[in-house]
C-alpha cells in the first residue's frame, strides 16, 4: 500500500506525465531508501547557501518538465567546486525550455549500477538490475526478475552480473554494502509491485554503491498516460 505522501507525488505529476526528479527522490526518501543531501532551487541565492551548507563540489542539474532526459541539452553539470561555478551553471540551466530550477546536491562516489522497473503485459512488473552510469548502453551488463523480489532473487540477480566482482571486492578492493543493496532491491521492488497500475517505467541511475551506502543518484518515474 502505497503512503499517503507517495500517492500525492505521483497525483501531482500525472499532469506531466512523468515525475522530476528532485520529487522522485523524495518519493524514495520517504520509502526509507538513500538519496543525496539536496535542494531544488528556485533562485541563484539558494543554490549557493545550500552548496556552502553542505561544502563544495557539488552536482548541479537543470529541473524542467519539458526535459526528461538532461544530458541531451547538458543539463547536468559535475564538480562544481565554487560559487562562481554554480551562477554560471545556473544561468545557464535557466535559458533552458521549462526551466523548473535548479536541483543542487552532494557529489557521491563509489560503483555506479542501473536500477530499474518496466511493466510486462504478461508477466507484470519486472525488476533490472546492471552496471549504470553513462556507459550502461555500452557494457550491457544487466539481469531481469519478475517481481516481487526475494532475498534468493536479488543474490542471484547479482552473481549473474559479468562484473559481479566489483561489487562484491575485486583485487584488494572494499565490497559494496551488499545489504544495503539487497534492502534498495526488495523495497524498490515492492514499490513497482504496488504502483504497477500507475507507471511505465521507473529508471534509478545511476545508483551509487560504496562499502558505507547505495544512493540513488538519479531518478525518473514515467507515469502510465
Amino acid at each position: 500500500m502505497l503512503m499517503k505522501e507517495v500517492r500525492d507525488i505521483i497525483s501531482s505529476s500525472k499532469a506531466t506525465g512523468w515525475v522530476l526528479e528532485p520529487e522522485a527522490k523524495r518519493l524514495f526518501s520517504f520509502l526509507g531508501l538513500d538519496v543525496p543531501r539536496f535542494v531544488w532551487a528556485k533562485k541563484v541565492e539558494e543554490a549557493i547557501q545550500f552548496a556552502e551548507e553542505i561544502g563544495y563540489p557539488v552536482v548541479g542539474k537543470v529541473v524542467s518538465p519539458k526535459l526528461v532526459h538532461k544530458s541531451d541539452k547538458n543539463g547536468v553539470e559535475i564538480g562544481i567546486d565554487n560559487d562562481e561555478r554554480l551562477k554560471e551553471a545556473f544561468r545557464r540551466f535557466s535559458q533552458i525550455d521549462g526551466f523548473a530550477g535548479m536541483l543542487v546536491e552532494e557529489m557521491i562516489s563509489g560503483i555506479e549500477l542501473i536500477v530499474g522497473a518496466k511493466v510486462d503485459d504478461q508477466f507484470g512488473p519486472v525488476v533490472l538490475l546492471g552496471m549504470g552510469g553513462t556507459g550502461v548502453e555500452i557494457y550491457k551488463d544487466v539481469t531481469l526478475r519478475m517481481a516481487p523480489l526475494a532475498l534468493k532473487d536479488i543474490e542471484s540477480m547479482i552473481r549473474c552480473l559479468k562484473a559481479h566482482s566489483l561489487l562484491e571486492g575485486y583485487r584488494g578492493s572494499k565490497p559494496v554494502n551488499l545489504d544495503e543493496l539487497n534492502r534498495l532491491l526488495k523495497t524498490f521492488s515492492d514499490f513497482a509491485m504496488d504502483l504497477e497500475s500507475l507507471f511505465e517505467s521507473i529508471d534509478l541511475n545511476p545508483v551509487i554503491c560504496s562499502p558505507k551506502r547505495c544512493v540513488i543518484a538519479d531518478a525518473r518515474i514515467m507515469l502510465r498516460q
